[in-house]
């Protein structure tokens, strides 16, 4: 999904030397910028920034209020490349669209312009809520499932994506 994320990223070609001579190669252009929103977003970014090496990363602490469903900020610690960076915002979840929303606000409130949001696992429900606050900003999901629970869990889904991968 990384690489589809990327397709369209500016290059500039750049002078490499390689054992038996030199040739030309083409790097970013454009400085990129990962958020992981905490906890379980940091199990996907190993992952991306060993196709981004040259990434900086930020972090955003949302959770999810279990009787409101309602996002609560708790952190937020963004690179100031922000913006003039491609953005792209990291958690295995789109369920309710809530924690994703106020992630993205909170990046454009520190200046981020572009941005992307990728995830593992979707909710319908949740990308309604998202597209309608942040139209411009495009989903990258890798399954669409099919609809979320009376608690916002999505349905089948992978329950807990943070339990899951942190095995608490």
């Amino acid at each position: 999904m990384v690489y589809e994320i990327t397709r369209n990223y500016a290059l500039r070609e750049v002078e490499v030397e390689t054992p038996l001579e030199r040739t030309v190669g083409k790097i970013l252009d454009v400085p990129v910028v990962l958020v992981p929103i905490l906890r379980a977003g940091t199990g996907m970014l190993h992952g991306v920034l060993n196709l981004v090496p040259t990434a900086k990363v930020g972090h955003i602490g949302i959770y999810r209020d279990p009787k409101t469903l309602q996002p609560v900020e708790y952190y937020a610690k963004l690179p100031p490349e922000l913006p003039e960076a491609q953005v792209i915002l990291v958690d295995p979840m789109l369920a309710t669209g809530g924690s994703a929303v106020a992630a993205v606000d909170i990046i454009k409130k520190r200046g981020g312009r572009k941005v992307q949001f990728l995830c593992l696992v979707a909710a319908p429900e949740g990308v309604e809520t998202f597209s309608r606050a942040h139209p411009s900003v495009p989903i990258y999901a890798a399954a669409l499932d099919r609809q979320l629970n009376e608690h916002g869990y999505i349905l089948p889904g992978l329950g807990d994506a943070g339990d899951r991968i942190f095995g608490t």
